[in-house]
């Protein structure tokens, strides 16, 4: 999604006023509709910013890789509602009925995001707390993936970006054989969003095989990214920048091959590099 907009481009020496191509961001707000006992309870789940237009991927997403859901069969019916005010006519409301609240602990689920709302996450408390919810180790095979379909992942990603090559402001996820195929890519101006976006997808459309993918991200990688991953037991995945100092060490705590900063003729192994074939 996109709109255009005037601004004044400076270029050889010289400015001029043209049109340009912007992402559109929006506000998106995600509702959880389940049954307490006999009464039907509503709970706001999340308020983010993001690109319209995959909303119900990126909220179907958001509450997999979140564990506000471990089943996608969980699930009723999606909505979208909620005209915008402003000069975009979108939905910015979505909300998601449960069909089973058996296992949904809405008192910790609502705990969790005003804690992260109000302070983020931090260090070793975060690592925990993951291993809460992710009590197995992903187990990877032993198949090595060739250092070329690294090298090519992030290529083929930004040939697969329809958003970007207009705007040039927006951020994407892809989901890989470990063959080097590209099987699905979302695009957001938020990187976090892409990612639900992508497992959104992959987990409706049933495209996720475990242990025989990896995932690029255009960006640095984070801690948050490198769990949502982790949750779909992904064991590669490739940022086109740097991860932080969390991201590795979530990434060693659960054997998590983590490559940063590829480029054409190089890229950082920041954990588990006995999984890539250099040869």
């Amino acid at each position: 999604m996109n709109s255009k907009y005037k601004i004044s481009k400076y270029k050889n020496n010289k400015l001029d006023n043209v049109e340009d191509y912007i992402s559109i961001e929006e506000p998106l707000e995600i509702n959880l509709k389940y049954k307490d006992g006999k009464d039907w309870k509503k709970e706001n789940l999340s308020i983010t910013m993001r690109t319209p237009g995959d909303d119900e991927n990126l909220s179907v997403g958001f509450l997999y890789n979140e564990q506000i859901i471990t089943d996608i069969n969980w699930i009723e019916k999606i909505e979208s509602y909620g005209e915008n005010n402003g000069q975009y006519d979108f939905k910015n409301k979505i909300l998601i009925t449960l069909n089973n609240s058996d296992n949904v602990n809405i008192s910790q689920v609502k705990r969790n995001f005003l804690m992260n709302s109000s302070c983020g996450v931090c260090g070793k408390t975060s690592l925990d707390a993951l291993e809460t919810l992710k009590k197995d180790k992903p187990k990877y095979p032993n198949k090595k993936i060739n250092k070329n379909i690294i090298i090519k992942s992030p290529e083929i990603l930004k040939e697969n970006q329809t958003q970007f090559s207009i705007t040039g402001g927006i951020h994407a996820s892809g989901l890989f054989s470990n063959d080097g195929n590209l099987i699905a890519v979302k695009e957001d101006v938020g990187r976090h969003n892409a990612l639900d976006k992508l497992i959104g997808e992959t987990l409706q459309k049933k495209l996720l095989k475990e242990n025989d993918q990896f995932i690029t991200c255009s960006g640095r990688l984070n801690f948050e990214l490198v769990q949502k991953a982790l949750i779909n037991n992904i064991g590669l995945m490739i940022g086109v920048g740097a991860p932080t100092s969390l991201a590795i060490d979530l990434a060693n705590r659960f054997d998590m091959t983590l490559v940063g900063f590829v480029k054409q003729d190089s890229f950082n192994i920041y954990s588990n590099s006995q999984r890539v074939e250099i040869n």
